[in-house]
């Protein structure tokens, strides 16, 4: 459902955002850019295990379609069916 996939975009691009934030500020803290990093994935990591499988809380609105209808060509009848005229040569 619209919006399930909503709160998953949020919350993926937040955790996103905030583990960016604390990577930057480790990082510069302790003079190491792999730090940064390697929180930057953790947060990428953790964003994915919440947001990729289809979790019930992003089901909650599911989508109303419409039934299936019969295709037009098996109602008719043979006889009704125009001939199939062939191109002159």
């Amino acid at each position: 459902d619209y919006k399930g996939q909503k709160l998953a975009e949020q919350i993926f691009q937040g955790i996103i955002l905030v583990s960016a934030i604390i990577g930057f500020i480790y990082g510069y803290i302790t003079e190491q850019f792999g730090w940064t990093v390697y929180i930057v994935m953790a947060g990428f990591a953790l964003s994915c295990l919440l947001t990729l499988p289809p979790w019930p809380m992003y089901r909650r609105n599911p989508l109303k379609w419409l039934p299936v209808q019969e295709s037009g060509a098996e109602e008719k009848k043979p006889a009704d069916r125009k001939p199939k005229r062939h191109a002159k040569s």
